[in-house]
């Protein structure tokens, strides 16, 4: 398929991503379980039937992550800049996915991938959103930064303000699966739930047993 997929990630240093992790986790710990979400985010897209796989962050990835994807640095700016600079890189159909929902597999791009396979596709953009008002995967078959540009990231409505951009310009939108994002340690352990079997549920496991329970919940239990 004539696709490109770019994941846009930061690199897990402790005290730099997923701050709302801590508390109760400690920086190291919230770092972990980012590591562990971008890993297997970009196992999940190393399995898409994609032409080109770009990794944009910001930072410097470990040679595993590296592995089978063009490596850029994020431009500057707001998110939604550096979402608007991947499109105007990109000449082909481009998809966009974050590092913060490794539940998320290929099961759940396939009505996308089915529509983008046909000889004629019915929908010239993709949406997935998320559980937080954000969104998780943003499709277009042709890129174009002036469809993020200037739409407000990371507020309870940054889903719908995207989603009537794409609708504003004309296009056709498709609707993928709502996931959820690992914003809190409470939505780690609902994602863990999601994939048991995975490195990032154990460490979920391992991590909530250390957590300390919260004061009423501990009296409970006398």
């Amino acid at each position: 398929m004539d696709l490109t997929v770019a994941v846009i990630a930061k690199e897990c240093v402790p005290g730099r991503v997923k701050t709302r992790l801590s508390p109760p986790l400690p920086p190291e710990g919230a770092a972990q379980l980012a590591q562990l979400s971008l890993s297997r985010t970009l196992g999940s897209v190393r399995s898409l039937p994609a032409g080109r796989r770009l990794l944009v962050i910001d930072g410097t990835p470990t040679a595993w992550d590296a592995a089978g994807f063009t490596v850029l640095p994020q431009a500057s700016g707001g998110l939604d800049e550096r979402l608007a600079a991947i499109c105007d890189a990109v000449s082909g159909p481009l998809l966009i996915i974050g590092m913060d929902t490794p539940q998320f597999s290929a099961d759940h791009l396939a009505p996308l991938l089915n529509d983008w396979s046909a000889a004629h596709a019915r929908h010239q953009a993709w949406i997935g959103p998320a559980t937080d008002g954000g969104f998780w995967a943003l499709a277009l078959r042709r890129p174009d930064g002036n469809l993020i540009r200037g739409v407000p990231m990371s507020t309870t409505t940054t889903g719908a303000s995207q989603l009537a951009r794409l609708t504003a310009a004309g296009l056709n939108v498709g609707m993928l699966p709502e996931l959820r994002d690992m914003d809190h340690f409470s939505d780690a352990l609902q994602i863990a739930a999601e994939i048991p079997d995975s490195a990032f549920a154990e460490a979920v496991a391992e991590t909530a047993a250390r957590v300390p329970r919260p004061r009423q919940e501990a009296e409970a239990l006398l």
